[in-house]
């Protein structure tokens, strides 16, 4: 019983004594540091946002075509005598190279035929006009000794009236002056038709002459001369052969300038429109010559590249006409452009000459115009990451004008000297700080693509 008295009296004592150790060590400790938590400053690439020149560009495709075609035709029927030995397909001759003769044996008796007719007929008039001068001279004789039997008449009357001479004498020289009046009569007669004469014998001349002029046209039209430096095409006669009028006898391809009628998607037309200085009023597109001139005045360059060469190389065309309507399977229009000297400049395994058939790309660029672009890259679903004035994380909605290749075009929510971020940021947070970096590299390489100089 004393025993657990004793324990009693000591138990309240020992957990006192606990309490109070407790106590004293929780005073004596330090007290915990509170340290604010938030994400730590992210690096990022940034662009300051500006007007730069940019080209509009856009590719469209198609085959190379000659600017001029002689699809050469018989003129006259014949038997072909002569063939140039170089008019084979894919042989090259200058212009005014006699290429081609049809026998001409046949035409030049015609012709022969043609002025011994034309000589006849002159002979004629001649001889019909010294007849009319011989007319002349008669009637003039015929004509003056009429007179003489008049003034006889009158005389032999005013000796009959005085009874001086018999007045049968006045009945002969009566009967004179009616046979002079009556040959001179004749003599006119027969000289008026003479001008009737000279005019059949002078629409003869004309029609021998109009038979001269055919017959030597068309013993001309015999021989085939070259128009223009030439590659030759299809050769469609041989040496011996004989060939009707209008028969084909050979193509000839131009090689002064070639054509190529590039497809262009509709859709890609309206960035290049778009930079035109002047919308035009499409009133006036229904006059072919303001077309004409809409498209003078818009002045593209056009590139244009052979589509799967290994060859780097540029030729540079120009804009000529567009096409008379819109593929409608396609959605595409006809941009046609020529190429000046395609033949110049040929490096064999290089530089290859254009041919027709070829398929080529056409890259149309407009004249250099201030825009304001950024890269694709720092493009977000319609959203671009802009560093605010405290350098913070700022995501802006904007509205695209169009794209191009790796540049998008900013019609609104940007504005020059906004800093805009170009390289990955994660995570994505509004109003997380940033360290920025901007690259100079990078300015000018979005400059050279806007200019389509990049490589």
């Amino acid at each position: 019983m004393k025993k657990i008295l004793k324990n009693f009296i000591f138990l309240p004592l020992i957990i006192a004594a606990a309490v109070a150790f407790v106590v004293m060590q929780v005073k004596s400790k330090q007290a915990v540091e509170h340290q604010e938590v938030q994400f730590p400053v992210k690096t990022v690439e940034v662009l300051t946002v500006e007007k730069i020149p940019f080209r509009t560009r856009a590719v469209g495709y198609g085959n190379v075509e000659p600017a001029t075609v002689l699809q050469a035709k018989s003129e006259v029927n014949g038997k072909i005598s002569y063939i140039h030995p170089d008019l084979k397909q894919g042989g090259s001759l200058p212009k005014g190279t006699t290429v081609l003769r049809i026998e001409t044996t046949t035409f030049e008796i015609s012709l022969d035929s043609s002025k011994a007719g034309l000589a006849s007929s002159k002979s004629s008039l001649k001889q019909i006009e010294a007849e009319e001068q011989s007319a002349k001279r008669s009637l003039a004789i015929a004509q003056k000794n009429l007179n003489l039997g008049l003034a006889e008449l009158k005389r032999v009357q005013v000796l009959v009236n005085k009874r001086t001479l018999a007045r049968n004498q006045l009945d002969i020289e009566e009967q004179k002056v009616l046979q002079l009046r009556s040959a001179v009569q004749d003599l006119q007669g027969n000289l008026d038709t003479y001008a009737s004469r000279k005019a059949s014998i002078r629409a003869q001349i004309k029609q021998s002459e109009s038979q001269v002029d055919q017959s030597q046209d068309t013993l001309v039209r015999t021989e085939i001369v070259l128009p223009f430096d030439a590659r030759i095409g299809e050769v469609s006669v041989d040496t011996g052969e004989f060939i009707s009028a209008g028969g084909q006898l050979f193509e000839a391809l131009g090689v002064e300038a070639i054509e190529i009628n590039a497809q262009l998607p509709v859709n890609h037309l309206r960035p290049l429109a778009s930079t035109m200085s002047a919308v035009p009023n499409p009133d006036n597109l229904k006059q072919l010559g303001n077309l004409q001139k809409i498209i003078t005045d818009w002045d593209l360059d056009a590139k244009v590249r052979i589509v799967g060469s290994e060859s780097n190389s540029i030729w540079e065309g120009k804009l000529i006409r567009l096409s008379e309507s819109v593929d409608p399977t396609r959605d595409t229009v006809g941009m046609v452009v020529s190429v000046e000297k395609p033949y110049e400049g040929v490096i064999p395994g290089q530089r290859p000459p254009l041919l027709k058939g070829m398929y080529t790309s056409v890259e149309f660029l407009s004249k250099p115009k201030n825009m304001l672009v950024i890269p694709r890259k720092a493009l977000h679903q319609n959203r671009v990451y802009v560093v605010s004035e405290e350098n913070t994380l700022s995501i802006r909605p904007i509205k695209l004008d169009f794209s191009q290749g790796q540049l998008v075009v900013i019609k609104d929510g940007l504005k020059e000297g906004d800093k805009i971020i170009t390289s990955d940021l994660v995570p994505v947070i509004e109003g997380i700080k940033l360290e920025l970096i901007e690259s100079e590299d990078i300015q000018n390489e979005i400059k050279a693509m806007a200019l389509g100089n990049e490589s």
